[in-house]
């Protein structure tokens, strides 16, 4: 079992090739961290319409799409701000304006084949 790490050596395994298998498998944690965090962004409902209209539509301002979501501006703007600080978005100003665009590939993969690829 050499992929076990040696804070879990002394445990007792069933099937020792396999437990380094799913090891490998796992592979590194701040990578599944990274992921976890992806998906976390989509967990909320109101982040994933904001993720799927700007994926669909390509960049758009606060205010079209609250009108978009259903959403008040406020918990659009608040939205935003937490997927900006997690780079899935990215805001590009226009005189006054910004508008906001996914920026992140990976959520745009999740959104096409989880989301999009699911409706009838």
């Amino acid at each position: 079992m050499h992929l076990v790490p040696a804070d879990r050596a002394g445990h007792r395994t069933i099937d020792g090739h396999r437990v380094c298998e799913a090891i490998a498998a796992i592979g590194d944690t701040a990578h599944v961290r990274a992921w976890a965090d992806r998906f976390a962004l989509l967990a909320e409902p109101g982040r994933l319409a904001l993720l799927l209209a700007l994926h669909r539509t390509g960049p758009l301002a606060v205010s079209d799409l609250a009108v978009a979501t259903g959403m008040r501006d406020p918990a659009v703007s608040q939205a935003l701000r937490l997927l900006r600080a997690a780079g899935a978005v990215t805001g590009e100003r226009d005189g006054r304006i910004v508008r906001y665009r996914l920026a992140d590939p990976a959520i745009a993969e999740l959104l096409v084949h989880g989301v999009l690829g699911q409706r009838d």
